[in-house]
């Protein structure tokens, strides 16, 4: 449970970065709790999804993989997010990316800030 929310704590400060640094990913509310209880359900959102559907992906993309030396990864990282952005959509929160351009960018600063927070945070693991 403490790993669940360790996660998603990392993935909501990740997105928080993303959403700051890029104007094409934005979250949008009435007042800044809002804001924070839709960017703590697009964390839940978004952690679902790489357990669920990204390893679908890269097991079907494999060839890929071997093909593009890992750059793959890049472009299915970008498609998890617009699939949570779709999915945000779909549940009524106001997340929402622009484009595949601005998701491949998003998804390198979620990448880059999540593994540095997954470093800083505590794990269950020690």
């Amino acid at each position: 449970m403490k790993n669940l929310l360790v996660k998603t704590i990392a993935n909501a400060g990740a997105l928080w970065v993303a959403i700051w640094l890029l104007k094409d990913i934005t979250l949008t509310g009435d007042n800044t709790g809002r804001k924070a209880i839709t960017l703590i359900l697009v964390a839940l959102v978004f952690g679902l999804v790489n357990v669920v559907v990204k390893p679908v992906v890269k097991l079907l993309a494999f060839p890929l993989f071997i093909l593009t030396l890992g750059l793959i990864t890049l472009v299915i990282n970008a498609l998890m997010l617009l699939l949570t952005s779709w999915l945000a959509g779909k549940f009524d929160l106001t997340f929402h990316v622009e484009g595949f351009g601005t998701a491949v960018i998003g998804a390198l600063i979620i990448s880059i800030v999540s593994w540095a927070l997954h470093v800083v945070l505590p794990d269950d693991k020690d």
